[in-house]
């Protein structure tokens, strides 16, 4: 198990929860410093969302993601930016009339969701295909919004990462890839362990990379106290790996991470323990079918 492994660090996350982490990053400075920090560490994709400063909740301000990664760019990093397309898909029916939505729904239109990839041109965004139970709420893609988002940042230059949560969602995501809506190779996320989800086992790891499109690369991750198995688990089936104070807030049972580096640094132990390398950005880029650093504008 020689080959070369991915980590994404997804640095902070869109639930409403820095209060129970410090490390979560919040201000624009605060998330490009973890990010730059995630990849001294050994990340080579930074999965980003952004923050209201003031609030310290999710938001979707074009303005926050355009200070984030102009600060990452300007240090120079190698690192590969993933932003996030996720916020914007979230239903909870209004109780008087569920044909509306009700106190904490944030539906957008496609266009919406994708406006901070189309200016910022990210390498990476990651594209939720997934109507499920997401916790307490419904969160809602269609696959006619699906293919809007895809063709769109598409035509920005920026390679989907297919966010898939079960079974069918990957079923979903190969029929789209045989549709020719990717470019090749398309890159599928496992995720596991979300409520209303496939779970975090290793029976439903291995049941969903059994059912991914020939010639994909595909990573998992599991959130919680099933991060660090779930890297192992997707280290020995073949997988790339994500981790990051989105999905865990803690470095071992009852201690909180310090930050995102100690999250990756970890992951990077597994990986080497089981004989496998930690891919840096140029390897990640050629893995993943991306321009060289410095080509393709």
């Amino acid at each position: 198990m020689s080959h070369p492994v991915i980590i994404s660090c997804a640095v902070t996350g869109g639930a409403d929860n820095a209060q129970l982490n410090p490390a979560i990053p919040v201000t624009p400075a605060q998330i490009a410093d973890e990010v730059l920090a995630a990849r001294a560490a050994g990340a080579a994709i930074a999965h980003i969302h952004v923050r209201d400063p003031a609030t310290s909740k999710p938001s979707r301000d074009p303005a926050l993601y355009r200070e984030v990664v102009a600060r990452i760019r300007d240090a120079g990093s190698d690192v590969i930016l993933n932003l996030t397309t996720g916020p914007g898909a979230r239903f909870i029916p209004d109780d008087g009339d569920p044909m509306r939505g009700g106190p904490g729904s944030t539906m957008a239109t496609p266009e919406e969701r994708v406006q901070h990839v189309l200016e910022l041109r990210p390498e990476i965004c990651s594209l939720d295909v997934a109507t499920m139970n997401f916790g307490p709420h419904a969160m809602i893609n269609i696959p006619r919004h699906i293919e809007i988002m895809a063709r769109l940042v598409r035509e920005a230059g920026t390679k989907p990462e297919l966010e898939v949560f079960d079974l069918g969602h990957v079923a979903l995501a190969a029929r789209m890839v045989e549709q020719g809506l990717f470019a090749a190779p398309p890159l599928l996320q496992l995720c596991l362990g979300i409520p209303g989800g496939a779970p975090a086992t290793t029976e439903a790891m291995l049941t969903m990379r059994n059912a991914l499109p020939q010639g994909c690369v595909w990573s998992a991750f599991g959130i919680s106290r099933h991060q660090f198995p779930m890297v192992a688990q997707a280290v020995v089936l073949g997988g790339q790996v994500r981790v990051g104070l989105e999905d865990n807030l803690y470095l071992s049972r009852g201690v909180l991470a310090p930050g995102n580096a100690a999250l990756v640094e970890r992951a990077a132990r597994l990986i080497e323990a089981l004989g496998a390398s930690v891919a840096d950005p140029a390897q990640a880029r050629s893995m993943l079918g991306l321009a060289a650093r410095g080509e393709g504008g």
